[in-house]
């Protein structure tokens, strides 16, 4: 509540100096004041910059030991044994390069979403970056600006700071001049302006950095559930090669450099190196794809948060209609003359410097009387549902008026309800303005209020809401509309954008979570929501095992959007909004959405796919290295040979099917979904290879006989390989086809090219040994269709 002198200036952004305000500081103290480094310099950064992404690529556990054993490979055997080295710095050099055009776009997008404080000078309002306020700034506050440093207020209109991100309490706080406000707040209701004491790290927000920072840290079970396999691979991998390493240099006594060579080639497949780089460069082309639509992802792994939602949360205003609304009728009530009740309106429009939507729209009606001045104002707020202004007619007479929803300013019997009812059920808002007999700073300003007329008004539907919600049914995504106005005008507009489903006005829900939850999966729409009972029904979702993702853009949804899983805002919603929200709209297109959706589906998806790849490949190598020391025998194949294998049957086609496209909403558990396949493939495809390589020791004697074991163990475990591929690869398209055909045509060339076959060391000889690895190949693969058809049944995802 604020007392207002009727000469001070009211327009809080004005090109010209605002007299009787705080001017600021001026050019000079600036300057001063950043020369003694007392700037607001706290980094926000999108992303992480160019050294941290080459050394996060570079420098990792895998690639240093695949960096070693390469390095013994160039000295002691051929450069074809070597080939894998290469390919790891390719790899790293892809990692590298699509994140750093990753990072580009998010700190593009990210300084076009900046909002920009509004700070005085040399007494001149103008906007400045967060990096550019200095110490003793006088920054002006609006509804729904984020306080960006610690301060004290100088000037205050009604000015309401919600400090429920930093300091737990839900109730917004009244601030009067000389309060305190902490970066990390942000405004409901008012404004005013305060002056900077604390800024850069010495801010609270800054010290509390996990409290409302703008990158918030996401659950990835993807990235957790990676790390899980990575851990077992490495300690699998320890025993296994130092077991390998004594089998082939110790107790065989081979000659010393194809011994070497073997050990390198049973470890280096156990390294499943390229899967952590197929999930950067997957969502690294996700951000790039996203970008490219105005889409603003400020973590990662929101991508895949998004993949997940099987409910999501939509506030009306600004999402499934246009922020404008025009007025398209006005009804006096009880004999009000329609002039004065103009003029009313006109003056309660001029009397708020920061109007919200419906304020506008009545601005953009009714001219404001000149005679008409306000002493008192009360701003509005989404918790009160009204706003007041006190006025000194020009025949000197003082009046009293409050705007807001009808339902809220009277009581359940009035007849003026009924008429409100018959509008809502339109899908029209409606206003109800009334004369108050009490002072504004009294608690029950409302009681015993006249009635004096509705303000109809009508909201624009977006375009592309009805599309929008018709593919979120289709996914089988449950929409709830969750909205402050009135039920029945929400539930009418939601009706013409053709969602359907039960009305229900959330002041009828229990407070209790588990009550609250069993109403929330009856209804599809709900009016008159508190910005409280939003962030408690976002609870009572997730408590039912429900992944919830939020939209909104108005300063209302912060606390829904901060407890969602996954905050959307639209880019033109207030800048609190948009620092907790994971995903920014910023072409504000509710129809951007489902491309959001659609790209966590299919980088979730398809790192499923390759993962599984990728960890047959680590289960056959650790198993065929026991295997091998527990037979005391040569290991089957050079690095040469596991190199063309990799490429062939993980390599090239992982990278193509972990951008293709994929629709199917993501599924929890991704360990066990990964390793439900992967070890039974894995064990077979091993048990199948060293069969036919003992085998195959038993049919060949004499010169040569080594490289003859290898090609028929190499042809079997390709084979094998492939077949995990075209179940993979599943459902077929034609695309899908042609990648497995060239796989395997690829191979082919290799085996009848002469110089091919002596650069791989792959030579089939005679006819007897490679038709039986061809059959022990074909009961393999009848027998892992088999095993992974028991593995759907028995264990579904």
């Amino acid at each position: 509540m604020t007392h207002i002198d009727a000469g001070a200036e009211l327009d809080p952004v004005h090109p010209m100096p605002l007299p009787g305000r705080a001017r600021g500081l001026s050019t000079a103290q600036v300057a001063e004041r950043v020369a003694r480094g007392e700037v607001n310099d706290v980094p926000v950064r999108s992303s992480r910059s160019l050294g941290e992404i080459v050394r996060a690529n570079v420098f990792t556990r895998f690639n240093a030991i695949i960096g070693v054993l390469w390095l013994v490979m160039l000295f002691v055997a051929p450069f074809q044994d070597s080939l894998f080295g290469y390919v790891i710095i390719a790899n790293t050099g892809i990692g590298i390069i699509q994140e750093w055009r990753a990072k580009k776009t998010l700190d593009s997008l990210a300084l076009i979403g900046e909002a920009k404080p509004t700070v005085r000078r040399d007494g001149v309002a103008s906007e400045v970056s967060t990096s550019e306020i200095v110490l003793d700034d006088v920054i002006e506050t609006a509804p729904g600006d984020k306080i960006v440093v610690d301060g004290v207020c100088v000037e205050t209109d009604g000015l309401e700071i919600d400090e429920s991100l930093l300091t737990g309490e839900a109730d917004p706080v009244v601030k009067h001049a000389g309060d305190s406000v902490m970066s990390g707040s942000f405004v409901v209701a008012g404004g005013g302006a305060f002056k900077a004491t604390k800024v850069g790290r010495e801010a609270y927000a800054a010290q509390l950095a996990e409290e409302a920072s703008r990158f918030t840290l996401v659950h990835s079970e993807l990235r957790t559930g990676i790390s899980t396999i990575l851990k077992y691979v490495t300690w699998m991998m320890v025993p296994t090669a130092i077991g390998l390493v004594i089998s082939q240099l110790v107790v065989k006594q081979n000659d010393f450099k194809n011994s070497v060579a073997r050990t390198v080639g049973g470890i280096v497949p156990m390294v499943p190196e390229g899967l952590v780089l197929l999930t950067s460069v997957a969502f690294a082309i996700g951000v790039i794809r996203l970008g490219r639509r105005n889409v603003l992802v400020q973590e990662l792994p929101a991508i895949e948060g998004l993949a997940r939602v099987d409910t999501v949360c939509l506030d009306k205003t600004g999402t499934l209609t246009e922020g404008g609304m025009d007025v398209t009728e006005l009804r006096p009530l009880g004999g009000a003359d329609e002039a004065y009740v103009r003029k009313v309106l006109g003056a309660l429009g001029e009397s708020d410097p920061r109007p919200n939507a419906s304020l506008q729209a009545i601005i953009n009606a009714y001219q404001d009387s000149d005679d008409w001045r306000c002493t008192e104002s009360l701003p509005f707020s989404s918790a009160r549902k009204y706003s007041g202004a006190s006025f000194s007619e020009g025949n000197g007479e003082s009046s009293t008026w409050l705007l807001g929803a009808p339902d809220v300013l009277l009581p359940a019997d009035d007849p003026a309800l009924a008429e409100t009812e018959q509008l809502n059920e339109q899908g029209l808002r409606v206003l109800l303005l009334t004369r108050a007999v009490r002072d504004l700073d009294d608690r029950e300003v409302k009681t015993e209020a006249r009635p004096t007329a509705l303000v109809v008004l009508e909201q624009r539907l977006r375009p592309d809401a009805a599309d929008t919600l018709r593919y979120f049914a289709e996914q089988n995504v449950h929409a709830k509309v969750i909205s402050g106005d009135n039920a029945v005008s929400v539930g009418a507009v939601a009706g013409k954008l053709g969602l359907t489903g039960g009305v229900v006005d959330a002041r009828a829900l229990p407070a209790e979570r588990a009550e609250m939850a069993k109403g929330l999966d009856k209804g599809t729409v709900f009016g008159r929501v508190t910005p409280q009972q939003k962030r408690d029904m976002v609870g009572a979702l997730q408590s039912r095992g429900h992944t919830v993702a939020m939209t909104g853009d108005g300063v209302n949804d912060v606390l829904a959007l901060k407890d969602a899983d996954i905050g959307v805002s639209m880019g033109s919603g207030s800048e609190a909004t948009r620092a907790v929200a994971q995903i920014v709209l910023l072409d504000n297109s509710f129809a951007t959405l489902p491309s959001v959706v659609g790209e966590g589906r299919r980088v979730i998806g398809n790192i499923t796919r390759v993962a599984t790849l990728f960890l047959v490949k680590t289960v056959y190598s650790v198993l065929l290295a026991v295997l091998v020391v527990c037979w005391q025998v040569e290991y089957p194949f050079l690095p040469r040979h596991l190199t063309l294998l990799s490429t062939l049957t993980i390599g090239v086609p992982a990278f193509f099917l972990a951008l293709a496209p994929n629709k199917e909403r993501a599924k929890p558990h991704f360990v066990r979904r990964v390793m439900r396949y992967s070890i039974p493939g894995g064990v077979l495809a091993a048990v199948a290879t060293f069969v036919c390589y003992l085998l195959a020791r038993h049919h060949y004697t004499g010169p040569g006989a080594l490289d003859a074991e290898t090609s028929a163990a190499t042809l079997t475990l390709f084979l094998i390989s492939m077949w995990v591929l075209a179940i993979i690869a599943r459902p077929y398209t034609w695309w899908r086809i042609c990648l497995v055909a060239a796989m395997g045509g690829a191979f082919l060339l290799v085996l009848v090219v002469p110089s091919l076959q002596q650069f791989f060391a792959l030579k089939l000889v005679g006819v007897t040994m490679p038709w039986l690895a061809v059959a022990i190949a074909a009961v393999a693969a009848a027998t892992l269709e088999f095993l992974w058809k028991w593995v759907d049944r028995r264990f579904p995802a």
